[in-house]
């Protein structure tokens, strides 16, 4: 199957075993802790600086998932926490933004994320994703979650419009 990266303006994904390994740290209060990579979080801002709408859905609760995602240049209404219904949540945002689903790449790893990864018109995993997710995407990416594949899967939309590119001066404006 041929992938249509030129019709892509969306990326929106999901975070525990897509931006992190999947690990959950947890500190004496029981409070969540995650680790993100920092070249996918570049690369998230790398997209939001070259103009597409980004967005997570995550089943995750706190809001430092939703503070580390702003950081990265996802805006704070696009960071919606508690998600059960991630297909329906992610029709919610097509419609929001007047997306049709052809337009948009969305990023999971696990049975949750198969109805999205089915929806949107590009599905992508990593390559730690669970056999029924990698089964049901369009692209599996040679990185696991957390480890490069978030930006591995930016780039290689935006290296296909033309619009990988770094400018300093609107990086510096935006962080």
């Amino acid at each position: 199957m041929e992938l249509n990266l030129s019709a892509v303006k969306a990326f929106v994904l999901d975070v525990d075993g897509v931006m992190t390994d999947g690990s959950v740290l947890v500190d004496s209060n029981a409070e969540p802790l995650r680790i993100f990579n920092e070249k996918d979080g570049h690369g998230l801002r790398m997209a939001a600086l070259n103009g597409y709408i980004l967005g997570v859905i995550t089943g995750g609760h706190t809001e430092a998932v939703r503070k580390r995602m702003t950081a990265y240049g996802v805006p704070y209404e696009n960071v919606i926490l508690h998600a059960r219904d991630k297909c329906k949540l992610l029709a919610e945002f097509c419609e929001r933004f007047s997306l049709r689903p052809e337009e948009v790449l969305y990023m999971g790893d696990d049975i949750p994320d198969i109805p999205a990864l089915k929806y949107a018109g590009i599905g992508a995993v990593p390559s730690d994703a669970v056999e029924e997710a990698r089964e049901a995407a369009d692209v599996v990416s040679p990185f696991g979650g957390g480890r490069g594949f978030v930006r591995w899967t930016l780039e290689l939309v935006m290296k296909a419009q033309g619009r990988w590119e770094f400018d300093v001066k609107k990086y510096e404006k935006m962080f």
